[in-house]
């Protein structure tokens, strides 16, 4: 268990990722305040939450060597879009995203614990909404698939009609850019 990869994240999104790349790890989610602080950046706020899940994952005395922590999200027209608090805001969202290019940005950190260090990268991709009709916003949300998604959306589920294009990587939209994030541990010794 010693060189054990910990993903510090309930996201199924983000497991299922690893599985496809056959990555062996455990899940262990850190519980931390996502709140960004004043005047800090897009990719900053991603990188710091990403550091800070994989280091209070690890802090948890949960078994491992490597916390792979991760953030997404929105960013559309210079606002930072999380997860929508309720349907009005996942409306609110959809409305701004409707038609008009957009960023997705995941940042990700990998925590060795035994060498008591990180290493972290944003990654950027640029999605393309095509314009949504009244009836489209209403019958997604319904679904209930917005609620936990940042930008309340989900490329590799009932959205993906949405989406015209991307420009970057599509893992990255789904929540882990996996090339990168594979890379990575690979640099740390986590994977041959």
């Amino acid at each position: 268990m010693k060189n054990t990869i910990v993903l510090a994240s309930a996201s199924p999104r983000r497991s299922e990722l690893l599985d496809s790349a056959g990555v062996m790890f455990r899940v262990a989610p850190a519980d931390i305040c996502e709140d960004a602080l004043p005047n800090e950046e897009p990719v900053d706020h991603v990188l710091r939450l990403a550091e800070e899940k994989a280091k209070a994952s690890a802090a948890s005395g949960v078994d491992g060597r490597f916390f792979l922590g991760a953030d997404t999200i929105v960013l559309c027209d210079g606002e930072i879009m999380g997860k929508p608090k309720d349907a009005a805001d996942a409306e609110r969202m959809l409305r701004k995203l409707s038609g008009v290019p957009h960023e997705v940005v995941t940042g990700f950190a990998i925590y060795d614990k035994e060498r008591d260090g990180a290493l972290r990268e944003a990654v950027r991709t640029k999605v393309y909404f095509k314009h949504l009709r009244d009836e489209e916003i209403s019958s997604y949300i319904a679904t209930g698939c917005p609620f936990d998604k940042a930008g309340a959306y989900a490329i590799q589920g009932g959205a993906a009609h949405m989406v015209q294009k991307i420009e970057g990587s599509y893992t990255n939209v789904v929540g882990l850019p996996l090339c990168e994030v594979l890379e990575k541990l690979r640099v740390m010794g986590a994977l041959q």
